[in-house]
């Protein structure tokens, strides 16, 4: 049996022409389809500001710069059936290649190996049933206008 733990996450949010990137999950228990930024968690004894630069890295290979952190959220949530605690500091960023922003998506690595492909969506991608998370964000995004 795992120990349950809250876990620090770090996201990111490129944003352009009023689209987030974003990568897609399903949960199969839930049967509903989440959208959720590049990042991920931080590991000890870093700042959650060098945690966004390493994701972005290992995930897709790219730099970025003008970082500036956009907020915190806490969320409680179930994804597979198991209950997750996550304190995640959101992130703005921009790529240094700028001709990334002209692709309509961007293929990615998790750190098992398996592949994703990330997307540009606009404030409409997200419903009720097909939710933008963490819980808070697209309100969060709304608020520094970033998505309408």
């Amino acid at each position: 049996m795992s120990q349950q733990r809250i876990r620090a996450l770090a996201l990111c949010v490129f944003h352009h022409q009023g689209k987030i990137l974003v990568n897609q999950f399903y949960d199969a228990e839930t049967k509903q389809t989440l959208f959720r930024p590049i990042g991920g968690g931080i590991e000890f004894g870093e700042r959650s500001i060098d945690a966004i630069a390493r994701e972005v890295q290992e995930e897709l290979g790219q730099t970025i710069n003008e970082v500036r952190l956009l907020g915190t959220l806490e969320s409680i949530f179930t994804y597979a059936g198991k209950p997750g605690h996550e304190i995640v500091q959101v992130y703005d960023a921009r790529f240094s290649d700028i001709s990334l922003y002209q692709q309509p998506w961007l293929i990615g690595h998790e750190s098992d190996g398996a592949s994703f492909k990330a997307m540009w969506c606009d404030g409409s991608s997200f419903t009720d049933t097909s939710p933008l998370v963490p819980e808070g964000l697209h309100d969060l995004l709304k608020a520094v206008s970033l998505l309408k």
